[in-house]
């Protein structure tokens, strides 16, 4: 990530086509140890490519990646295909947690408040 960090900020300063030096200058300026083959992978797939369409390219990969939630609602229609009778006890288990986690985030048994 910081290789690809350097080459952006050199793109954002106004060089097009930065060089390996040109990272290695950015990297060991904020005291980041250089990394030499990670800088040559780098430059090798990026060079001759606009970095608007690339990161735009990545917009699009990463738009396909599941990214968290849902995990209850996957569950209980899992158990309702399976068993039938195990969703509602499922959602019961669910609405007992809420109830429970309201419980601990209460300042009543505080015995103060944040606006008194």
């Amino acid at each position: 990530m910081k290789v690809i960090a350097a080459y952006l900020l050199a793109v954002l300063g106004g060089n097009a086509n930065p060089t390996a030096d040109d990272l290695k200058d950015i990297l060991g300026s904020v005291g980041c140890e250089v990394e030499e083959d990670r800088i040559e992978l780098l430059l090798s797939e990026v060079t001759g490519k606009d970095v608007v369409e690339l990161i735009a390219a990545g917009r699009e990969k990463l738009a396909s990646v599941p990214s968290g939630g849902g995990a209850v609602a996957v569950a209980a229609p899992a158990a309702a295909a399976g068993g039938g009778g195990a969703a509602p006890a499922a959602a019961a288990e669910t609405k007992k947690e809420e109830k429970v986690e309201e419980k601990e985030e209460s300042d009543d048994d505080m015995g103060f408040s944040l606006f008194d």
